[in-house]
């Protein structure tokens, strides 16, 4: 499939990405922000859906998305400890924009995590409430990937991961649509990575005399998408991210947080004064698989490029992420 302009999940007219990163000997950790859309988020609630494919995570907000599909902050990715403060942040950021909150009805904060214990010092619990708005006032359709924002001190495959992203242009009948992915990546063994489809693992283990670790690892998988999906198809797509995770060789093991969350552009559910019924145009699912497809590979394609983008990091108790640009 053909890559979008940036090859990128802002390929997705009106997505947005921004960071923050502390980088301080044993501190390697940020945020990183997504934005749906550039604005009015509370107002026109982002149509979405999420699928949970190992449960090992600390994620705030995912019961209502899966009991409503949509979304209604922009999404926060950061180190476990620090989810909860970042979700309060969050809360208080909407606050700030929307007067109607608490009034009419209370927010749904979306905030998921990995551990980057490993080359972060976690218990300092540094995120503050302003490296958050930061992240959201640096929203860009143009962004850093790699070991920057909540990418800084995540692992990937024993070696350097973090944020990556990707894209893919889905022709379909007359119509083309577009289906971006980012992930936070920070799971996996180094004896099972597979590289544009070589198992290249084993050969890097002996490299670099890697240690033998669980696999304790997580990864958090955005897609978003313009084509016009309905809530039942956005959990479809959700679930076609398990086929691109696999292609990089994890089995998701039992300490992995593998969660994914999907969202349209199209059609923004809302909040103001509305019919009864609501005509709206949905891709039939007969012309699905494409978008299927698309989905797969651009969470293969962001996993890899969370990698290659990745610089090598040393942090907490001295421990070091080799950076695999440098090894292939």
């Amino acid at each position: 499939m053909k890559k979008g302009k940036r090859n990128s999940i802002t390929d997705v007219e009106g997505v947005l990405v921004g960071h923050t990163t502390h980088v301080d000997g044993d501190v390697q950790t940020g945020v990183t922000a997504i934005l749906p859309r550039p604005y009015n988020w509370f107002r026109e609630k982002t149509r979405a859906a999420c699928h949970i494919v190992n449960g090992f995570g600390k994620s705030i907000g995912l019961v209502q998305v899966d009991e409503l599909y949509t979304i209604e902050t922009p999404i926060i990715l950061t180190n476990t400890l620090s989810a909860a403060h970042a979700a309060d942040s969050l809360i208080k950021f909407m606050l700030r924009h929307f007067e109607e909150i608490g009034i009419d009805g209370t927010v749904n904060p979306l905030v998921m995590e990995c551990n980057d214990g490993y080359l972060n010092n976690i218990r300092k619990q540094i995120i503050t409430e302003h490296d958050v708005y930061q992240a959201l006032n640096n929203a860009s359709d143009v962004f850093d990937r790699g070991a920057v924002g909540a990418g800084r001190g995540m692992s990937c495959y024993q070696l350097k991961g973090g944020i990556g992203t990707a894209s893919r242009i889905v022709e379909i009948e007359d119509q083309t649509y577009t289906v971006g992915g980012l992930v936070l990546s920070n799971m996996g063994l180094l004896e099972d990575l597979i590289l544009l489809g070589k198992k290249i693992g084993p050969e890097l283990k002996k490299k670099i005399k890697c240690k033998t670790e669980e696999d304790k690892g997580s990864i958090i998988m955005i897609l978003a998408t313009d084509c016009p999906l309905e809530s039942h198809q956005l959990k479809r797509m959700s679930k076609r991210a398990v086929a691109g995770l696999a292609r990089t060789g994890t089995y998701i093991g039992h300490g992995s947080g593998d969660i994914v969350v999907s969202f349209t552009t199209d059609s923004p559910v809302t909040s103001k004064a509305f019919d009864v019924t609501t005509p709206r145009q949905v891709l039939h699912d007969n012309y699905i698989n494409k978008i299927f497809k698309a989905a797969a590979e651009v969470i293969e394609s962001s996993i890899i490029d969370s990698m290659l983008e990745a610089d090598e990091v040393t942090g907490f108790n001295g421990h070091n992420r080799k950076a695999l640009k440098k090894l292939v």
